[in-house]
């Protein structure tokens, strides 16, 4: 499976960026998947509802399927997050999974980036990062997209995994 991340310091314009290449990349005619690493706790079941209440008895994990989609949930309870090679084990298979997140992993990245925010790159130190996605021009020892130029910078990730 190919995969691709998109890293950043927070309000970078991460989240934008996969969203627009999502609808680019599969607007092309390749299958595509996401993984989004969150920093804090997050719960997409709902207090009061079934499958909320089998996870709170104790389930360790809670399948809710409906017609449209499922969603798997899986409680952690007291074992270490799992990491990213793990979790892209249970993906179907796809053409491209994009990841935002998962900055120190060793999978090539684009770096989202804007000037207005203060940080600094990671690029520089970074050797897993492949190019800037910046809404400022950059001199850099790799390619520098528009932040906004979603087309050219799809081009480049589907040629670097091959696609």
């Amino acid at each position: 499976m190919n995969i691709y991340g998109v890293v950043g310091w927070k309000n970078a314009g991460k989240t934008g960026l996969m969203e627009r290449l999502v609808t680019e990349i599969a607007g092309r005619g390749f299958s595509v998947s996401t993984v989004k690493h969150a920093h804090h706790t997050f719960d997409v079941d709902h207090p009061g509802k079934d499958s909320h209440r089998h996870r709170v008895a104790g389930a360790t994990e809670v399948l809710l399927a409906s017609r449209n989609r499922f969603a798997l949930m899986h409680e952690l309870r007291d074992t270490p997050e799992p990491p990213l090679a793990a979790l892209l084990d249970r993906l179907s298979p796809v053409d491209l999974v994009l990841i935002e997140g998962y900055k120190r992993d060793a999978h090539p990245k684009i770096e989202a980036h804007r000037a207005i925010n203060g940080n600094p790159l990671i690029a520089p130190d970074d050797p897993t990062i492949r190019a800037v996605a910046s809404d400022t021009p950059l001199m850099l020892d790799r390619p520098v997209f528009d932040l906004d130029d979603t087309g050219a910078i799809a081009d480049f990730i589907l040629s670097e995994v091959g696609l």
